[in-house]
């Protein structure tokens, strides 16, 4: 598998995955080929306010398997075990659990194939149900652990139930796979049930849906603790932009105090011709102060990027990676060889002009072990195009057929194809490349594709190095991987 996943993740957006260990530098850039027909230009959509609102990330602990937290046979005595190491493994396990299970049930719900939706609906069950199962085996009974036990089962069951709810709320009819839709309803039942005996949630809390979702978000946030890290944002050249305001209204005043002087000279007296040439002067120097100064900031800022984040581990504070961010619209002589000549060898019909988006991430991990347990980073970004959809226009057209003498006519939509071209470069190593086509409408994104690059351009998926993605495992693979050994 490639080193980097690009999936759909829902109707108007796609997921980048990838991972990252102690030590490693990786930078990825993106470059989005947007159609000029689509009608996103620099002019109405700034790259920075497109990254702020549809561009979201989440950097968190991965190990691989979903056996760790199984942690009573984590350790080998009593006295190596504490409170905190028992609540990272347990907190890892939990959030990687429900992570797997929502990725699981958002490519559940994009499959339109009755047969295979509710064969996949059916291995989804059986291994949620394994894996409660066998988490819920290893309770602890040690008061002191027993509450933090406590929350992720909580969190875990209800979450399990409501992702099942919801495929079962948009699952496509059929009468044939009764037995699927009522085993799936059982195990719901069964995880309520399991709740109120438990008396998790209080009768006031389960009659209102607001208290309900909110709790669950508490207990979500306390489940993230000591696994998705601390980000701090920072904007790069504040400074810089105020200097480069300060160096362009020094040069106007320059230029307008020259003009002055010239201006007495040439009028002598306070006359109104000199109060008209003054005036002139004052209104050039408003008009042409902004433009000198946003081109001199473009010159400036052009390769630069735009901001800066630190990741903390929310456990010890200590900062375990630096990541440097890039976002703007680019001209095509900018691209890197490599990525016009992945473009030059399109279908002569691909060939139209176009915008082009640049996002750019440089990760810098750091040299020094992660927290015990821990071996790996993992990102996932997530970008909507909810931003590029609005300026599309919606299908108009029809098509006409003539059968039997008889002309109908069917209504067609427009859809838009985006090229997108991944650049990968990690380490010292020559960078690789990979290119995606997405095919979207005005309401979703219709498919993801993968295309073919030249011979000549080193490809990310060639790079034997595999990437685990965050999906459920059966319990053979559990046990296989984390055999469970008495306290």
């Amino acid at each position: 598998m490639s080193k980097i996943v690009v999936k759909q993740e829902e109707s108007q957006s796609f997921k980048v995955l990838h991972q990252m260990k102690n030590g490693d530098h990786r930078r990825i850039d993106l470059y989005f080929m947007l159609p000029k027909d689509m009608g996103v230009n620099p002019q109405n959509l700034d790259a920075g306010t497109y990254c702020h609102s549809a561009v979201v990330g989440r950097r968190s602990y991965y190990s691989t398997g979903l056996h760790l937290p199984l942690v009573q046979g984590r350790f080998v005595s009593l006295n190596k075990r504490t409170v905190e190491e028992f609540r990272l493994y347990l907190n890892l396990f939990a959030y990687q659990f429900s992570i797997a299970i929502e990725t699981d049930s958002k490519e559940l719900a994009q499959i339109k194939d009755v047969d295979q939706f509710y064969q996949s609906l059916n291995e989804l069950c059986d291994i949620v149900a394994q894996l409660l199962k066998k988490f819920r085996r290893n309770e602890p009974s040690e008061p002191k652990w027993k509450h933090y036990f406590e929350i992720a089962d909580n969190y875990l069951s209800w979450f399990c139930e409501q992702r099942l709810l919801k495929l079962l709320s948009h699952a496509p009819r059929s009468s044939e796979y009764n037995a699927v839709v009522e085993q799936a309803i059982g195990l719901c039942r069964a995880e309520s049930a399991y709740r109120d005996g438990r008396k998790y949630n209080s009768e006031q809390t389960k009659s209102d849906p607001n208290r309900v979702s909110n709790k669950m978000l508490l207990l979500r946030r306390l489940i993230q603790q000591g696994v998705v890290l601390k980000e701090e944002l920072k904007t790069l050249g504040v400074g810089l932009k105020k200097l480069t305001s300060g160096i362009a209204t020094g040069v106007i005043m320059v230029i307008v105090s020259s003009l002055i002087i010239k201006a007495q000279g040439a009028l002598s007296g306070l006359t109104l011709a000199l109060v008209l040439t003054l005036a002139v002067i004052y209104a050039f120097r408003e008009i042409f102060k902004d433009d000198l100064r946003n081109a001199l900031w473009r010159k400036i800022q052009k390769g630069r990027p735009r901001w800066s984040r630190t990741l903390r581990d929310t456990t010890s504070q200590s900062a375990i990676g630096r990541q440097l961010i890039w976002a703007d619209f680019i001209n095509k002589k900018d691209l890197p060889e490599e990525v016009r000549s992945i473009l030059s060898r399109r279908h002569s019909q691909n060939k139209v002009d176009a915008e082009i988006l640049h996002y750019g991430i440089s990760s810098r991990i750091a040299q020094k072990e992660f927290l015990s347990g821990y071996s790996t980073i993992q990102e996932q970004i997530n970008f909507s195009l909810a931003p590029f959809a609005r300026y599309l226009e919606r299908g108009k057209a029809k098509i006409y057929r003539e059968s039997d003498g008889k002309v109908s006519s069917e209504s067609v939509e427009r859809r838009y194809q985006i090229n997108l071209v991944l650049m990968l470069k990690e380490n010292r190593k020559a960078p690789s490349f990979a290119r995606y086509k997405i095919t979207m409408n005005r309401s979703q994104v219709i498919d993801i594709s993968e295309s073919k690059l030249p011979d000549d351009i080193a490809s990310i998926n060639a790079e034997p190095e595999a990437l685990p993605d965050s999906r459920l495992q059966s319990e053979q693979t559990v046990e296989e991987k984390a055999p469970i050994s008495s306290p």
